[in-house]
């Protein structure tokens, strides 16, 4: 556990030297373009493909907006239906390490289900793309919901609280190989290391970057004791606002830690809200609902009803990945973001349908209400 004083001086060093650490009141940032279809499952019409050259420049036009992060979705096999979204992705720690060398103040992330990797490889992966980054990378941790995958790699689905157990493992070896000179033993309840050691250490102190994406009583208390940044899936802003303060309580007066809570979302953003509902129906019309089943059938969501909650809850992941849908004109979407700021968001990864065509509108039109606002300088 850290003193007060080593907290102070890791919290200065991060105002100064990382980018989700900055003033700006409200965080921006990229989710989900290094795979087939953002996060959409629609066959809608759209110019952005998962490759690489394509990634590159949507890269280079968020730090142009000067966004502070980069965040990918880690996925080895697709959904089905029509489309089998997210069946094409680019690995994230190579994805993450490509970007690192092609921008200059952007952060980067990389995804890892901790299952499918080492801790030790994962360790040294981490440093190497925080020293080609000179200090930006991040790492955003998955406990491995989705079994197919985890079927793929052989690799056991525990129940959920297990797979929390065994992250807990998987992150204090890795934090140990990223702060530890000498050798180190480690046997848990999972893993067992011998003479573990890593060298060289990160750029960033005390260590990179790290977010989960629980939401679970597991996840949060997972991500009050281990990480940086927690992203909520908002279903209402007052849910969100009490789940926000839960993760920051749980994180100060049970680990006398501090923590951030940020979110995702996909945002369609047009000249007048009709345009920006037409646009966003588009997406539903053209969605690729076999695949939102299949993942909600997965996530035991039960379908068969079809009732009214369960047709919002697809609709949820047909645009935007179960995020919080953000639509509208650019006062609209300036004031939704607002919202998320008032309930205590410290920021928010965005998707778009076509991510580097409506990024340029989006710097255009919305960047400088969010100035007026006091959410961005």
């Amino acid at each position: 556990m850290t003193t007060i004083s080593e907290r102070d001086a890791i919290q200065e060093y991060r105002r100064a030297h990382v980018p989700v650490y900055n003033d700006q009141k409200l965080k921006l940032g990229l989710f989900g373009p290094n795979l087939s279809y953002g996060l959409t499952m629609t066959e809608a019409e759209t110019t952005y493909r998962p490759t690489w050259e394509h990634v590159v420049k949507i890269a280079q036009r968020a730090e142009q907006l000067d966004f502070e992060m980069l965040v990918p979705v880690a996925r080895w096999r697709g959904f089905g239906g029509k489309t089998n979204v997210h069946g094409e992705c680019l690995e994230t720690y190579s994805w993450a390490a490509g970007l690192a060398a092609l921008t200059e103040k952007i952060m980067v992330f990389a995804t890892s289900h901790v299952p499918t990797m080492h801790p030790i490889v994962a360790a040294k992966q981490a440093t190497t793309i925080d020293h080609i980054s000179g200090g930006r990378f991040g790492l955003n941790m998955v406990m491995g919901w989705f079994t197919p995958e985890m079927e793929m790699f052989g690799a056991p689905q525990r129940e959920h609280e297990e797979r929390y157990r065994y992250g807990a493992e998987w992150i204090e070896v890795v934090k140990r190989l990223w702060t530890e000179d000498g050798p180190f033993d480690f046997e848990g309840e999972f893993l067992r290391i011998k003479q573990g050691q890593a060298a060289p250490k990160p750029v960033q102190t005390p260590h990179p970057v790290l977010i989960n994406a629980g939401n679970s009583p597991a996840g949060i208390e997972f991500s009050a004791r281990e990480v940086d940044f927690n992203f909520a899936t908002i279903s209402t802003l007052e849910d969100a606002k009490e789940y926000a303060a839960l993760v920051r309580r749980t994180a100060h007066e049970t680990y006398q830690r501090d923590i951030g809570v940020m979110t995702y979302g996909l945002v369609v953003c047009r000249d007048t809200e009709k345009e920006a509902r037409r646009a966003y129906d588009y997406i539903l019309e053209k969605g690729d609902w076999d695949a939102a089943r299949n993942i909600m059938s997965v996530l035991g969501m039960e379908s068969a009803s079809f009732s009214e909650q369960i047709r919002a809850y697809q609709e949820r992941f047909v645009a935007g990945w179960g995020g919080w849908p953000i639509v509208g004109s650019p006062e609209q979407v300036t004031e939704k973001l607002q919202e998320l700021s008032d309930i205590g968001m410290d920021g928010i990864a965005m998707g778009f349908l076509d991510y580097h065509e409506e990024m340029a509108h989006f710097g255009e039109a919305v960047m400088p209400l969010l100035k007026q606002a006091g959410l961005r300088h």
